[in-house]
């Protein structure tokens, strides 16, 4: 057995515990340890190697760095600092590691720190949160992964300068589609996938630049409608929006729309139609639905004669915002309708918070009116009712969502008033 295989197998716990010791004291010999909870072999090798003597304890042994030091030294002609090196697994002293770790964490927070966006509040109480600062941590500890931060920066950039540019004359700006905003960024298309490191980087850095939350890790919907909200789209020709009855002046998207109402014919209108022809709607009140089922109950009981609807399916697109902020600057008032469950009564919210919009049946008496007998169960997040607090708390109390579908004949009746 060679001179370093006794340290590597022979006297392997000892050693262990000295570079534990060696490291934390930045390779200061001065005082020592106590070894506890030895075997009898292990306790009488060690006190053999370092000259003890047995004590009262025979599963414990004293060392003196000093003097296990200098022993080392007269045996093998170096110290123990020298002796790891020799053993392929040279010391890290604590200060040098915590050098070392400042200088990563400084590389990885360098491209927010030059960042333009360090001058918004939004953006330093990003990265001043919690969470991002794990996320820095983590990638800290690992010495993997420092690129991630950067890109961040890169994708909050271009969106933030996408925001605040002048739109073209008679166009709306075009908006970003996520895979180009994740090539630039990385050079990988789906680096802003779901679920993706830098997906949940991002969205945390843009709930703080819109004072909102970061949506649900696992909502695939929730996310895909908090992208739009900062007009970036997966896809411009898969965000849509459902029309009723909605005359608007324009070229081409603007006649479609006001002959397919003069037929009571419901459109599906993209993104990319909005953009490339964006209509002027010229109803003075607009009202809104979540599911289509209604506007369809509309369309086959009313046809032509069906007050003027937009239906969002689901969670408002960036095709469905883009068209209602052109009815809102025309002049026109939403209505808006929903699901009485947690994720219907937020979105309620943020169509009345963005658009000015007058809820439509959305009181705690009209719920009460339609909790079915044997109802579906709330779920998700509790959310408030400010535009009538007593609804959250008939919610609340109840426990059981009520479907847009399941009222749409009393809104069809609203709808047919002239």
């Amino acid at each position: 057995m060679s001179d370093l295989d006794v340290f590597r197998t022979r006297l392997g716990t000892l050693m262990t515990r000295v570079r534990k010791e060696l490291e934390d004291r930045d390779g200061a010999l001065s005082g020592g340890f106590r070894l506890k909870g030895l075997s009898e072999e292990e306790a009488h090798r060690i006190r053999g190697f370092v000259g003890k003597e047995p004590g009262p304890h025979p599963d414990r042994v004293w060392i003196d760095l000093a003097h296990l030091d200098e022993t080392v030294r007269h045996g093998y002609g170096v110290g123990l600092e020298e002796l790891f090196e020799a053993l392929g697994n040279p010391l890290r002293f604590r200060s040098t590691i915590k050098r070392e770790e400042e200088e990563l964490r400084a590389r990885i927070l360098a491209p927010a720190l030059a960042s333009p966006l360090y001058e918004a509040a939004w953006f330093r109480s990003w990265l001043e949160h919690r969470d991002t600062r794990a996320a820095v941590t983590r990638r800290v500890n690992s010495g993997k992964d420092t690129d991630t931060f950067g890109q961040a920066v890169r994708v909050l950039e271009t969106v933030d300068a996408h925001a605040c540019a002048p739109e073209t004359p008679g166009a709306g700006a075009f908006p970003l589609l996520l895979q180009n905003l994740a090539v630039d960024a990385t050079g990988d298309t789906k680096a802003l996938n779901n679920e993706r490191s830098l997906t949940t980087l991002v969205l945390s850095a843009l709930a703080a630049r819109s004072g909102t939350t970061r949506p649900a890790d696992r909502d695939a919907e929730e996310r895909r409608a908090f992208w739009e909200a900062n007009d970036v789209v997966q896809d411009d020709l898969a965000s849509r929006v459902l029309a009723l009855n909605l005359p608007a002046r324009g070229p081409v998207l603007g006649s479609w729309l006001t002959e397919a109402a003069e037929h009571g014919i419901p459109f599906q209108i993209t993104l990319h139609q909005l953009v490339r022809f964006p209509p002027v709607p010229t109803a003075r009140v607009i009202h809104v639905c979540e599911n289509p089922a209604v506007l369809r109950l509309a369309a086959e009981e009313l046809g032509m004669r069906a007050r003027p609807m937009l239906c969002t399916e689901g969670w408002p697109s960036a095709a469905f915002h883009r068209l209602a902020a052109a009815a809102v600057s025309a002049g026109a008032r939403l209505r808006y309708h929903g699901d009485f469950d947690w994720s219907g009564v937020a979105m309620a919210q943020r169509v009345a918070e963005r658009y000015g919009a007058d809820l439509w049946r959305m009181s705690a008496a009209d719920y009460l009116d339609h909790v079915p007998a044997r109802p579906h169960p709330l779920e998700g997040r509790e959310q408030p009712t400010p535009w009538d607090p007593g609804l959250a708390e008939a919610m609340r109390e109840r426990g059981a969502a009520v479907f847009e579908e399941s009222v749409a004949s009393a809104l069809v009746e609203d709808l047919a008033e002239r």
